[in-house]
């Protein structure tokens, strides 16, 4: 499938499938939209809520890395221990890489060597990235994964329902659901209802949230020790 490099309204850049006429990111800002759904109501929040030194992050959609890169950053003051995974059955290429913004609109220059890493290294490997910050990048489809009680947080960054609506399934939350830690959380971008009831018929106490610039909502799903069967 074609992929553009696109501008969006925070003036980051996204990768495009004009025939989807869909984005990696959303139009309205591609770093705005990760600092809101995955940093803050993700990332953050499991850290208020929780008095963790080491956490597990699972992504998936790794695409771009911008999620990724920016979870690095934030930890940069705050000095975690975070082992992250992210799963992408189709990789980005490094040519669409190199044309990303991301360094220059987040005045991350000094840690570009590292962005750059992150795209570099091998999948299905482990690599310790900075003395607290480890990342394995898994080529798999979402529908293969098998973690159970491993990660502390899931950002559930798929394409929309409406382009690949098997991926927002009972079955996918499912597998969501088993690989969250006790008192784990997922965060996404959508909103939708059919999205929310999938989440609770697997057991996720489910929140909506005000959503980034450009929507109204947002869902974050917890699994919660009352929910464990």
């Amino acid at each position: 499938m074609k992929r553009e490099i696109q501008f969006t309204k925070d003036g980051s850049t996204t990768i495009h499938l004009p025939e989807w006429g869909e984005s990696y990111h959303s139009t309205h800002g591609a770093i705005q939209e990760a600092k809101h759904v995955f940093i803050k109501h993700g990332f953050e929040f499991f850290l208020n809520q929780n008095n963790k030194e080491e956490l597990s992050i699972l992504e998936i959609g790794f695409g771009t890395g911008l999620n990724c890169f920016i979870t690095y950053l934030e930890n940069i003051q705050k000095n975690n221990s975070i082992d992250y995974v992210g799963v992408e059955a189709y990789p980005v290429l490094k040519e669409e890489v190199r044309k990303l913004n991301f360094i220059s609109e987040l005045s991350a220059e000094k840690e570009q060597p590292i962005f750059e890493k992150m795209h570099a290294i091998e999948w299905g490997k482990s690599y310790r990235i900075s003395s607290i910050f480890q990342l394995t990048k898994r080529k798999q489809l979402f529908a293969e994964i098998v973690d159970e009680d491993s990660f502390d947080i899931i950002y559930f960054d798929a394409f929309g329902a409406e382009y690949q609506p098997e991926l927002w399934t009972v079955e996918i939350f499912s597998k969501m659901f088993n690989a969250l830690k006790v008192n784990g959380i997922l965060v996404t971008y959508s909103a939708k209802g059919s999205v929310r009831r999938a989440m609770q018929e697997v057991g996720f106490t489910v929140e909506r949230l005000p959503g980034p610039p450009g929507k109204r909502e947002m869902l974050r799903a917890l699994k919660v020790v009352s929910d464990i069967q």
